[in-house]
């Protein structure tokens, strides 16, 4: 009974968030543990689903299994992908010139490098986080 009422509260999480179409989001729950699954548009919308998750009182811990597929279906290389992600995160004025390195290894995306403060570090893991084409 208890996880059914935690499933409930994650369904209900997730139909609230306006950024998140949970349409094609799965959710199961045992013991406090939440597995996501199914596919979203964009790994924004991914992210913002776990996000919305740990704020619901009782999941003790996720696993994420979310795909994401492209609304375009356009997929980029690697090289093409650093490139982007290297644009615009030097395009951001929060974030330091020339302190954040872009490893993309076979569309696994790092950001390696030491910024001041905290905000700097979010704003490059935004910049990639929105960045269309990739996840």
């Amino acid at each position: 009974m208890i996880d059914r009422a935690l499933k409930q509260r994650v369904l209900d999480e997730l139909a609230w968030q306006p950024g998140i179409d949970q349409s094609n989001i799965g959710v199961a729950v045992r013991g406090g543990f939440v597995t996501l699954t199914g596919h979203v548009k964009s790994y924004a919308e991914k992210y913002s689903a776990e996000r919305a998750v740990r704020c619901v009182t009782g999941v003790r811990a996720i696993a994420d299994e979310i795909e994401v597929r492209h609304l375009s279906g356009i997929q980029y290389d690697d090289a093409e992908l650093a490139r982007r992600a290297r644009d615009v995160v030097t395009w951001d004025i929060s974030v330091p010139k020339n302190r954040v390195k872009i490893k993309i290894e076979k569309g696994w995306l790092t950001l390696e490098g030491d910024v001041d403060w905290r905000f700097q570090k979010q704003a490059a893991e935004a910049d990639i986080r929105n960045l269309p084409g990739w996840g």
